[in-house]
């Protein structure tokens, strides 16, 4: 139910409370910036963003993916996964295969991408550690253990 708040012209007090003490969005959106910018500050000298890292490790995981499986695989839009690879391959850093029959383009990693990402680990291994050391063991455990549970789109 809405509260009419037109007469007062004022948000409802209590609704932006909440939301500023408990919104679980809020929350979870500022500690997903700021573990983000732990691991783009550690990739940037290797020319990375943390989503491009993610991504490169994606597609060796799951060897040959198209698109829209890289894309449901991040849980994010097709369009956004979409823009992400097309920095990755521009670069270089993966390739897409044309296959010789079907409609479906494998991506897959490019020598190029193998050694950026050889050369990038230590960089985001000193990130794990400072995200670690920021969330805690405990913090850790929980979010690894929530991600587990996330179901496949």
């Amino acid at each position: 139910m809405m509260k009419n708040t037109a007469q007062t012209n004022q948000p409802d007090a209590s609704l932006m409370d909440d939301v500023a003490e408990q919104c679980l969005l809020t929350r979870t959106r500022t500690i997903s910036r700021v573990i983000t910018s732990i691991y783009d500050n550690e990739l940037r000298p290797y020319g990375l963003t943390s989503s491009q890292f993610s991504l490169l490790v994606r597609i060796v995981r799951m060897k040959g993916a198209s698109r829209a499986d890289l894309a449901r695989a991040s849980h994010q839009e097709r369009s956004t996964s979409t823009r992400n690879l097309q920095v990755v391959l521009n670069e270089g850093w993966a390739e897409e295969v044309m296959p010789e029959k079907g409609r479906s383009r494998p991506i897959k990693i490019s020598a190029a991408g193998t050694e950026l990402l050889n050369a990038a680990g230590p960089a985001w291994r000193a990130a794990q550690v400072k995200a670690t050391r920021l969330l805690g063991e405990q913090g850790v455990a929980s979010l690894v253990g929530l991600a587990a549970g996330l179901p496949p789109e």
